[in-house]
């Protein structure tokens, strides 16, 4: 009959709603709400450098929204306020560093005999985060909080226990981390001097000469030598791609195959990133400048500039692909399934 309606289906079903706003909106903004504050408080500590200023909340508050917005997930008013609240308390935290916290966890530091202060101030930032979103979360969406987005916390928990490894072993006290150093300044160096040898002439003599992890260079502006240590090679990049890429593949309902493909695919994509981070550091020394301020105000923006870029497109490459075979999939299972008899 004309007058006859079908019944809505799930997917065209209201999305669920706190106080009258979208669930997976409201719950987005109160998750980042620490994070809006300390950016209008204090906007000069958002550094792009990942161990010199809270840039990497900017991350974390991208991979939160990215994970949560749209997300079909019913949360009660109750558990909403429990939220609510600790965010308040959060936002304590960052409104009373300023009033003496900030010197309080500094004098800890130096009590405790920290190599890395500055590392270990901003360390209890992205600590404080990590608990908050992880304990919103699981106070949210229950024990299976990790499967529904566990990014943000995943990204931030990892930061700070990088921040924690360069305040206590900082340079190249912490052996392991610091064996991939030659042979990445081993490709650094072979791929500058075919770079002078063959395409531009960027210095004199021999351009590149890299043992151990010491890096000299002989270019157009004169002189300059590295020192690498670890966290300069992209080693804490590696790190936070493996958690964050974990927690991905853990929430995503594909063959064990699949996920580690996309894993290894990731892996590979982000140790030629850091490459190209270590190349681009060498040319600018060898082109631009070999002024050791001017050299270092690019070498603090220019991990996080490539790294998490790479990181967010390829997960979005990632989403996308298996979002596409889905639909593949359940389009081809709808066109087999056989007519149900009358």
């Amino acid at each position: 009959m004309s007058g006859d309606r079908a019944a809505p289906s799930s997917q065209q079903a209201a999305a669920p709603t706190i106080f009258g706003i979208n669930a997976s909106v409201a719950v987005t903004l109160v998750l980042i709400s620490p994070i809006i504050f300390t950016l209008v408080l204090d906007p000069d500590s958002f550094n792009l450098s990942w161990n010199e200023g809270r840039g990497g909340f900017i991350f974390a508050m991208a991979f939160i929204a990215a994970e949560l917005v749209g997300v079909r997930q019913p949360v009660s008013n109750k558990k909403f306020l429990v939220v609510a609240g600790l965010a308040a308390i959060t936002i304590g935290y960052f409104a009373a560093l300023p009033y003496g916290l900030d010197d309080s966890i500094h004098e800890a530091g130096i009590a405790y005999k920290v190599s890395l202060i500055n590392s270990w101030d901003w360390m209890w930032d992205f600590v404080v985060m990590a608990l908050f979103v992880g304990a919103s979360l699981a106070v949210l969406f229950g024990k299976r909080w990790y499967k529904i987005a566990p990014a943000g916390a995943i990204y931030l928990a990892g930061s700070a226990v990088i921040l924690s490894l360069d305040a206590f072993f900082p340079y190249d006290t912490l052996g392991p981390l610091q064996v991939i150093v030659p042979v990445y300044l081993q490709i650094d160096q072979a791929v500058i001097r075919f770079i002078d040898t063959n395409i531009m002439d960027i210095g004199k003599g021999v351009v590149a000469t890299a043992h151990d992890n010491l890096l000299v260079l002989n270019g157009l502006h004169g002189p300059f030598a590295l020192k690498v240590f670890w966290p300069s090679a992209g080693v804490h990049s590696m790190i936070i791609y493996t958690l964050v890429m974990l927690a991905f593949l853990l929430k995503m309902e594909i063959p064990l195959k699949r996920k580690l493909i996309y894993f290894a695919i990731g892996t590979f994509g982000t140790v030629a990133v850091n490459i190209v981070r270590i190349i681009s550091l060498t040319m600018y020394a060898l082109i631009v400048t070999v002024n050791p301020k001017e050299w270092e105000a690019f070498h603090s923006v220019a991990g996080e500039i490539m790294f998490l870029p790479w990181l967010g497109i390829y997960l979005g490459i990632v989403m996308y692909t298996e979002g596409r075979r889905m639909r593949r999939m359940q389009q081809a299972s709808s066109t087999t399934t056989p007519p149900a008899s009358p």
